[in-house]
């Protein structure tokens, strides 16, 4: 399996412009010969392209300059030098280009082929044809190329799903995805099992389908550097909604309860706009009997705050076929509210 990698620093120069060129045609009656020196071509620009057969910035890590070629210089007999071919850096969509030394976001890659330019080669010199006049036949000006610009930047990948899965290490998220994906994460019944987000895709319907994403090793104190979260709470905010999923297995000696105040607190430091995003509260491994009889205190619980849950099985598949069908109402139901929000953000006055 490839290494995931969602954070890369390059270094890309952009191809300097051709010299112009100083040339006399050596013709008869033709005062100096003539000046026919021809133009420099332009520099190559560097450019990058969102492609989403990428899922990670694994490819930075074993390359990390690009350089584009300089355009041509200018010739004799008003031959104009070729301009260079331009440099295409292809990146995972939902790649975030930030200028290392500022900070500051150039661009956001969010679609397949989309493009941004990040270095513009230089222009090629005008050869000293350019120059001539009718006072000065025979001019001896000639410009050279502009030089290429340098560029230091900072790749961030977020990836982009409809739902983002949270919960506690063992929840059993990646058994969840598993089971309603064709993704095979690594499941283990230990903390930290998931190293790397997981993508799948979740058919359901007459060929309709969302992207829900795993994302793993949010736990107290993610927002400062704890455990695996501050790596991946930043994926989380692609998602449009997030699917919480809590345990209710009484061997593990946590209350889904206070799970879920501590994960929401976690969301709220790293970003107030995660704290907002909508959520569905999903209640795990009620085929242990326990569980089972534990959801029901569970339950009012999240009753008295407001919010229905669903209860799963995510290794005996018990309520997933409900569930998946919440999530694709839940997510029309705020893609609908969205638009409606954003319509009426536009109505002119």
């Amino acid at each position: 399996m490839a290494k995931f990698i969602d954070e890369a620093k390059i270094h890309v120069v952009s191809g300097g412009g051709g010299n112009g060129c100083l040339s006399f045609r050596r013709e008869k009656y033709v005062p100096r010969g003539g000046p026919n020196g021809g133009d420099g071509g332009n520099g190559g620009d560097v450019i990058l392209v969102a492609d989403e057969n990428l899922t990670s910035l694994l490819d930075f890590k074993y390359r990390s300059i690009y350089k584009a070629d300089r355009g041509e210089h200018g010739r004799g007999k008003n031959q104009h030098g070729a301009s260079a071919e331009k440099l295409y850096i292809h990146v995972p969509v939902g790649t975030v280009v930030k200028d290392l030394k500022t900070g500051s976001v150039i661009g956001d890659l969010v679609k397949h082929d989309q493009t941004l330019l990040v270095a513009q080669g230089g222009k090629g010199g005008r050869g000293n044809a350019r120059f001539a006049t009718s006072t000065n036949q025979a001019p001896r000006r000639f410009e050279p190329g502009q030089e290429g610009v340098e560029v230091e930047l900072q790749l961030e990948l977020k990836l982009i799903a409809d739902v983002g899965i949270i919960g506690f290490p063992n929840s059993g998220k990646s058994t969840l995805i598993s089971r309603i994906s064709a993704a095979k994460p690594k499941i283990a019944d230990y903390p930290f099992t998931t190293l790397v987000p997981n993508l799948g895709v979740v058919s359901y319907g007459d060929g309709k389908s969302f992207i829900v994403a795993d994302i793993p090793g949010i736990i107290e104190g993610a927002h400062e550097g704890t455990g695996l979260g501050i790596q991946f709470l930043k994926h989380v905010e692609r998602t449009e909604i997030l699917l919480h999923v809590l345990d209710l297995s009484p061997m593990t000696g946590r209350d889904p309860a206070e799970d879920f105040e501590i994960m929401n607190s976690e969301l709220e430091k790293f970003s107030s706009e995660l704290g907002k995003k909508p959520q569905l509260v999903v209640l795990n491994k009620i085929d242990i009997t326990e569980a089972w009889d534990r959801s029901k205190e569970i339950e009012k619980y999240f009753s008295d705050l407001g919010i229905d849950v669903s209860k799963i099985s995510a290794v005996t598949g018990e309520g997933l076929d409900e569930l998946i069908y919440r999530i694709a109402d839940f997510l029309e139901e705020f893609r609908n509210t969205s638009d409606e929000e954003a319509d009426y953000c536009n109505v002119s006055e």
